[in-house]
């Protein structure tokens, strides 16, 4: 409904318009109406009263229920036999029975009005799952995430077990370990271990871990020890499956690395001494297309900062020596300030760039 102001303002404007020769078709097309609509308003006096439907009085029409046909309707939805049912429920039953009152929109209405609508079961009422909570990192120690994934042995149907914990700022492996077993007890002997290496305690802020939802990241064991440590668990959305993609990439590049074996493992030792080197390869060689070409290693220490300026140094120099060559400025090599993990909406990501916004605020 256009409200009077808006009625009389677009009156005007068409009128001028017609009035310096436009067609009026043409000037009510425009101004988002039709001319029946501005006929409307001029012959019902609408551009002096408004829109006079919403206090329009309205007769009740002639099939309503009587009021007592409505207390029937309530006493019946009240008996202690549909005391717990809804009434797409209630119909059907009474149907059986050779009996109709109303429709289940009636019923639904009548109940509604009465201020019986809420749940009648015993069993909780369905409620809206939350999106995911965005995580904000902006700094190393912060936001880690961590995954398991199987390694093949040469034996057909064994597999060794790869567990791995990403720093997603620096996007540094800060813990793994490989086991011949999938069991709650290696992942809480990890986060130990991986807390213990960087120092966790020391800090103010714990950080938040996030998890898939399988059951071996989610036993009391593993959360008994993230607890201990302060570590703030965090898990995906149930059958959603980009919810750790930090993770995932990562066990994407180690399988699909020249030396991974095609024919699997010899040994629960072969299959340790390849996670050891691919560790280190990725987090001192790799030079991580996330992070502007630096190495998580390096983004971990705080030097990707300086790296990155000298780079932008060496490119401005090269655009002075042959300006022709640069149509436009050159590639951009500033450090990326934060990164998240599930952002729900822009706002969020722009808050969790600000430094006053800790990572505390924006975690689950």
């Amino acid at each position: 409904m256009i409200g009077l102001e808006d009625r009389q303002a677009l009156a005007r404007d068409i009128e001028a318009a017609h009035a310096s020769g436009a067609r009026l078709a043409a000037a009510c097309e425009l101004a988002g109406i039709s001319v029946r609509t501005l006929q409307r308003w001029r012959a019902a006096e609408g551009l002096q009263s408004g829109d006079r439907r919403p206090n329009a009085r309205r007769p009740t029409p002639a099939h309503a229920l009587s009021p007592e046909e409505r207390q029937c309707l309530l006493a019946v939805a009240n008996e202690p036999r549909f005391a717990d049912m809804p009434p797409a429920r209630i119909v059907p039953m009474l149907a059986d029975e050779g009996v109709y009152l109303a429709s289940e929109s009636s019923f639904s209405r009548v109940l509604r009005a009465a201020g019986q609508s809420r749940h009648r079961g015993r069993a909780k009422a369905p409620r809206a799952m939350r999106p995911p909570t965005t995580h904000v990192a902006t700094a190393p120690r912060q936001l880690w995430c961590w995954d398991m994934t199987y390694l093949p042995a040469a034996v057909a149907g064994r597999w060794f077990h790869l567990y791995l914990i990403l720093d997603v700022y620096s996007r540094k492996v800060v813990g793994f370990e490989v086991h011949d077993s999938d069991e709650a007890e290696h992942a809480a002997h990890l986060a130990r271990r991986t807390a213990l290496a960087e120092g966790i305690h020391a800090l103010a802020a714990k950080p938040v871990l996030h998890g898939d939802n399988g059951s071996t990241f989610k036993a009391t064991t593993v959360l008994a020890m993230l607890h201990w440590l302060g570590v703030k668990p965090s898990y995906s959305r149930p059958r959603v499956s980009d919810d750790n993609a930090f993770v995932e990439s990562l066990f994407r590049t180690a399988k699909y690395r020249p030396e991974f074996p095609s024919r699997g493992f010899v040994d629960l030792q072969d299959a340790r001494e390849w996670a050891a080197n691919f560790v280190h390869w990725y987090n001192h060689e790799h030079r991580h297309s996330g992070i502007r070409y630096v190495s998580p290693a390096q983004r971990h220490a705080g030097a990707d900062r300086d790296i990155l300026a000298e780079r932008d140094a060496v490119y401005q120099q090269a655009r002075e020596r042959h300006p022709r060559r640069w149509a436009r400025g050159t590639r951009n090599w500033s450090p990326i300030e934060f990164v998240t993990l599930n952002p729900e909406r822009e706002r969020a990501v722009r808050a969790g760039a600000a430094p006053e916004v800790h990572i505390d605020q924006m975690a689950a």
